[in-house]
């Protein structure tokens, strides 16, 4: 069956990501500063949430990529993240725009490109997931198996 920690290393960008991710938050949290489009744009709440969903998600994601039990739970579990991840990067693109207007733009479109590449592998994630179900009948089988996902 192959190697399933290798998984990793054909996701890149997503493993930097989700490494990143956590590291934000805490130091978000620990720090007690926020950045001013969040501050001016999130409700108290909203924000420590947002914080607190950066290290959740990051430290989930990694786990569902090393998952040590069934391919199928580890990709569930990256898939939530993936898609949590996506949404609040999200966010964050879109309170940068609001507060900052144009100024901001630049800086938005780069942070926008997570939440864009989250949704890319949340959907491969979904197809590979249909396929395992199916009980291995799909091309991409060999490709979840081997890691290359």
């Amino acid at each position: 069956m192959g190697n399933l920690r290798n998984r990793a290393k054909h996701q890149p960008f997503e493993v930097a990501a989700l490494v990143t991710t956590p590291i934000c938050g805490i130091l978000l949290l620990a720090l007690d500063v926020r950045p001013p489009s969040v501050q001016m744009s999130m409700p108290e709440p909203i924000q420590v949430g947002w914080e607190v969903a950066l290290v959740v998600v990051g430290l989930g994601g990694l786990l569902g990529i090393l998952w040590p039990g069934q391919l199928s739970t580890g990709l569930g579990v990256e898939l939530a993240s993936v898609l949590v991840l996506g949404t609040i990067t999200g966010m964050y693109a879109v309170a940068l725009v609001a507060v900052a207007g144009q100024q901001g733009v630049v800086a938005a479109s780069l942070i926008a490109a997570v939440p864009a590449g989250s949704f890319w592998r949340a959907a491969q994630i979904a197809i590979d997931l249909r396929c395992l179900a199916k009980g291995h009948q799909c091309s991409t089988h060999r490709r979840v198996v081997e890691g290359v996902t």
